[in-house]
């Protein structure tokens, strides 16, 4: 659940004399068909005849860089290292999560016109429209990942989340000894990789799924080649020999889209050794699933589900939308997927909460058999430990 607290960032005031300078740099950079460089802008700056001081000169050169290439106001945000989100919803409410939850800041735009022009920028950038007649995006840039909603869709002015892709990602080692994993369930996931089972991360949203998957890949032998794909870039394992695919959305006119499941199909052609799909969210659920039932095992992904007994449920609505039924669904995940680790966050953070058995039960429906589930700061066998044990004994 979130909870509001008090930003701990220093507040940045800005006067109405600043704003209209930075306005005004801003304005005078843009009128020139050139490209926007540090000499530029420091030239629009010297051009505004204010007296400002080196620290006020470089101050203004942020704020109208920012305006131009960055985030805007939300620049000060995306530079901590702490910050993975950034929502803002509308003019008047700004909440970030920097590993403790969501949190309000007190930062606040002018009015929905400037959040507007922001995320219509920002999705510009991103190679799509925002407007009256394409009122949802979701975009693409560099290490951000941008959606945003117009009104009258969004009741409460323009809605913007900005997801922030860092450059660091943890290793294994850092997940146990942040305590994310016991020694137990460490021991365990070494081996799932190391066997070559077929796994899912399930998990809600923030839970650090795709966190933990790049971790559990980093474990892959040196000479494998793994092949991700993904909607949305994220996935960047320590990995000699990774290679990623990216969904595209399709144009103005709708045309030139590739989704996940033509991409899981062409990742099947690029000899991988370790096929990851980054999410499961619609019909490459079954290419996906064809696809370890014929050989490619080692694979994995992530899903979203509240608990890892809800998984099953999770992947019949996914299979629907590929045309499956309830009964060959069935068949081919009990065949095809051996484990569901299953991620949950708490007060104290991000950890494993469980590692399942994927099994039919006697009425022929999946279900997933706890093997190992956490226990305060440790993790304690469930039923299905044998049958882990033995899958982790002999491999695929």
């Amino acid at each position: 659940m979130s909870r509001q607290v008090r930003d701990r960032r220093p507040r940045q005031n800005t006067s109405p004399s600043d704003a209209a300078m930075v306005a005004q740099v801003r304005d005078a950079v843009l009128s020139q068909a050139e490209p926007v460089t540090g000499a530029r802008l420091a030239a629009a700056v010297q051009s505004t005849g204010r007296l400002l001081g080196s620290e006020g000169a470089f101050r203004t050169l942020d704020r109208v860089r920012a305006e131009l290439q960055g985030l805007g106001p939300l620049q000060r945000f995306a530079e901590d290292p702490a910050v993975t989100d950034i929502l803002v919803n509308g003019a008047g409410a700004v909440w970030i999560d920097d590993g403790g939850g969501l949190q309000r800041t007190e930062l606040a735009f002018s009015s929905d016109a400037d959040v507007r022009a922001l995320a219509t920028r920002l999705v510009s950038a991103g190679g799509r429209r925002l407007d009256d007649g394409n009122p949802c995006v979701d975009v693409r840039l560099d290490r951000f990942r941008v959606h945003a909603v117009l009104p009258p869709l969004s009741t409460t002015g323009t809605l913007l989340s900005i997801r922030i892709q860092r450059q660091r990602h943890f290793s294994f080692e850092e997940l146990v000894s942040s305590g994310a994993l016991d020694l137990r369930m460490s021991a365990a996931l070494r081996g799932i990789v190391g066997k070559r089972l077929n796994f899912l991360i399930s998990g809600a949203t923030g839970t650090g799924k795709t966190t933990l998957l790049a971790a559990l890949l980093s474990l892959s032998a040196p000479h494998e080649r793994l092949v991700t794909v993904e909607d949305s870039a994220e996935l960047s394992p320590a990995h000699p020999h990774a290679v990623g695919l990216q969904s595209r959305h399709g144009n103005v006119e709708g045309r030139g889209s590739v989704d996940l499941a033509e991409l899981v199909r062409q990742a099947l052609r690029m000899r991988p050794d370790r096929l990851i799909v980054g999410e499961c969210r619609g019909a490459e659920v079954r290419e996906l699933l064809a696809a370890m039932n014929t050989g490619h095992d080692g694979a994995g992904g992530t899903i979203h589900a509240n608990s890892a007994a809800s998984v099953p449920a999770r992947l019949s609505a996914l299979a629907a939308l590929a045309g499956m039924e309830a009964r060959p669904l069935a068949l081919q995940a009990a065949n095809a997927l051996d484990v569901i680790i299953h991620v949950i966050r708490t007060a104290g953070g991000r950890t494993v909460s469980e590692v399942g058995v994927l099994e039919t039960a006697g009425n022929g429906e999946l279900v997933v058999r706890t093997a190992l589930a956490r226990n305060g700061a440790t993790s304690e066998p469930g039923p299905a430990w044998e049958a882990l044990a033995a899958k982790l004994d002999r491999g695929r």
